[in-house]
Order: C-alpha cells, then structure tokens, then sequence
C-alpha cells in the first residue's frame, strides 16, 4: 500500500487543508476577544456566532448536492475563496480601528454560508486522491493535523491579539484560504459524472442513500446526541471548574487534555484498524458520559481531566474510522449529500444544547443536565450495538462502485 502522502495529489491537499486548518484554529479565540473589546458585550458575541451557525445549518444540505453536481474540488475552490474574501473584510475592518457590529455580521453569516457548501467536499475530496486501501490512513492523517492545529491554534490566536492584534488573526485566515485555493487548483482530483436533475431529487437521493442503511441513520442519531452532551458539558463546564475544580486553570487543563486526546486517537486511527469499525468507534463514543457524569458530581480534577482526554481520543480515533468507512460503503455520486445529512443531524443539536443546558441548570442546578446529558449519550451510543447493521459491518472487500446515477431516475 502507497503511503497516501507518497501521492502527488493527496500531498497537495493535505498542505492545503492543514494551512486552512491552521488559520481556523486561530479564529474562535480571536473573534471572541475582538468582538468583546469592541462591544464588551456577550449577547454581541452570541449574535455574530449564530450569524456563522444558522446559514451554515440551514445551507449544508444544499452544499452535498453542488459538491456531488458541480465538482468537489470546484466547490471547494470557491469555498476557500468566499471565506477567505469574509475573513479579510473582518480583518480589515479590525486593523482600522472603528469596526462594526453589522459589518462583523454580515461577514461572519458569509463564512457560514460558504462553509455549508465546503464542509461536504471534504470527503469527495480524500476518495477523489487516495484509493481505497489508504483511505483510512489519509483521514487520519487530515484529522491529525486539525487536531494539532487546534492545540496551537488559541496560544497563536492569544499571541497576535495582544501583540499586533486580533485584525491580524483574520488577515492570517484569509491567507490560508487563498493558499488552500491555490493548491486545489493544481490538485488533480478524480470525480464521478451526476446527471442534470432537480434540486428536489437530488436531495431527495441523498437522503433515500440515508436511509437505506440502518447502520448509517441510527449512529447519525448517536452522533448527534453525543454532540448535544459535549454543548452542555461546554455550556456548564467553565462554571463547575472554575467554582469547584480549582479555577480557570482546571478548565483550561481540561480543554487542553481533550485536544492531546483528540490528537492521540487520530494518530491510532491511522494504524489500528478493528474488524467492526463503527460498533468500536460508537461503543468508545459512549465513554463521554463519564467526563459529565464527573464533572455533574464535582469529583477531583485530575481526574475529570483524564476522563475528558480519553472520551476525546474516542472521538479523534472514529472520526478518520466512519469517514473511511463511509468512502467505502456510499456509491461515489452521492457521497458529498450523504456526508452533508451527516453534518446537519451532528451540528443541529449542538444549538439545542447550549439553549437548554443553562435553562435546566437555572431549574434543577447544574448537575441535573449533566446526568441527562450523560444518560442520553449512554445509552445513545452503546444502543447502536443493538442494531444488526451495526454489529454486522465490516470493512467492504472492495469500495462502493464509482458510478454515475441512471439517466432515467425520477426527477
């Protein structure tokens, strides 16, 4: 098996994601002081945030069907270019000195856009360089580089803000769009031809690719229900730490303990390779509920931090194991729709988790959503074990046909 960074084209989007990856690590913590500075305000902050959240929501299933009709590279392209366009108009207006709360809007609701139309393209992407034998691999390898950023990310961000500035960290975003832009331009990517169709059928083939598939729709479900518990554990964690953990220092440990996590899973993930890869990666999904359970009964830090770092090598070793997996089981034309349902059901019930979270917690106190949450993801993701595509899936002895959808199929 060639390694996948032996690829010439592979090579080229792995520089060109990590760049992209680097320059998005920078943004939360640069955004979230800039936009305090300038307002002082959090409701401000919460408002330019959803601005990015609800178009990307609202868009992504509309970004798996121009990724699947259009090209993905091409997308992807376009992507780059539209978010790096946003992320320096937000740069600009910072580095002048008298920003705009609209203008910062605006610009973030733009990346959120583009971003439902990018985040679909990943996959296509990686089966469009790398055959499938290496497929698990090059997933890995992607993650592994996100995740390394994202533990730099913040103390790059924490640097430029109070040297030079946050206007700064934009301007950086925008760079590694425009590099990104620039490698996937000469990044030969192989694609497989989709009928003219409407709009309403293309989606509508997605979705049936959805369903068909118990295996797929029920760990949608439990991924998604893992990720409303990381949004409470997110929205109450920073008070339970700083109140009865120690301080800020405990949550800081925290976060840093699930990056060096993530980072670890994602590098076992381009080694071990289970029999029955989503049954282990949905049963080691469900260690998350001890890191809230723990942190719902205050236990000692040390060991709620260990417990989070665990739960997060969880996620970084099945986030490059379900991508392969989906690669290989998802017929290419439809690859890009079914990861984008993908994202919508795991990203919706994030929102829904930082609403409620603080209003059980202002009801109940801040345990009680915790056990909840915990309870939900238990059983959430150890119950996928009951379900026999689930138990039955294996690694496929040859990837799902690279074929174009039928010219006679239902518009």
């Amino acid at each position: 098996m060639t390694h996948p960074l032996r690829l010439p084209a592979f090579r080229l989007l792995f520089v060109g994601r990590t760049v992209s990856a680097v320059g998005d690590a920078v943004v939360p913590v640069a955004l979230a002081l800039a936009v305090l500075r300038v307002t002082g305000s959090t409701g401000a902050l919460a408002l330019v945030l959803s601005c990015a959240m609800v178009p990307r929501l609202l868009l992504l299933p509309l970004g798996g069907v121009a990724a699947d009709r259009f090209d993905a590279r091409r997308v992807a392209i376009a992507t780059d270019l539209l978010r790096g366009a946003a992320q320096l108009v937000v740069g600009v207006e910072l580095l002048g000195g008298t920003p705009a709360l609209a203008h910062l809007a605006v610009a973030s609701a733009a990346a959120g856009a583009a971003s439902a139309f990018a985040i679909p393209t990943a996959s296509p992407l990686v089966a469009g360089t790398v055959e499938p034998d290496g497929r698990q691999r090059a997933n890995a390898l992607i993650g592994a580089a996100g995740n390394a950023s994202r533990l730099g990310g913040p103390a790059l961000a924490g640097l430029l803000v109070w040297t030079i500035g946050p206007g700064w960290a934009f301007v950086l975003d925008a760079a590694s769009f425009a590099l990104s832009a620039a490698l996937l331009s000469v990044t030969r990517v192989r694609r497989v031809p989709v009928p003219n169709r409407s709009l309403r059928a293309d989606l509508a083939l997605g979705w049936r690719e959805v369903r068909s598939r118990d295996w797929y729709w029920t760990t949608l479900i439990a991924h998604g229900v893992w990720n409303f518990g990381a949004a409470v554990l997110l929205t109450l964690g920073p008070v339970i730490a700083v109140r009865r953990l120690g301080g800020e220092g405990a949550w800081v440990l925290l976060q840093q303990a699930g990056g060096v996590g993530m980072l670890a899973g994602s590098l076992l993930a381009t080694r071990a390779r289970p029999a029955r890869p989503v049954l282990v990666g949905n049963l080691a999904l469900a260690g998350y509920a001890a890191p809230l359970l723990l942190l719902g009964l205050a236990a000692p830090a040390p060991v709620t931090i260990g417990a989070y770092g665990l739960a997060l090598a969880a996620l970084g070793f099945l986030n490059p194991v379900w991508e392969t997996v989906v690669q290989e089981r998802v017929p290419a034309h439809a690859l890009a729709r079914v990861s984008s349902y993908d994202w919508l059901v795991s990203m919706g019930a994030v929102p829904l988790g930082y609403a409620l979270a603080p209003l059980a917690a202002d009801a109940w106190g801040a345990p009680a959503p915790l056990f909840v949450a915990a309870a939900l993801v238990a059983v959430a993701c150890a119950g996928t074990a009951a379900v026999p595509g689930v138990r039955r899936l294996t690694w496929a002895a040859r990837p799902a046909p690279a074929r174009a959808e039928p010219a006679g199929a239902a518009r």
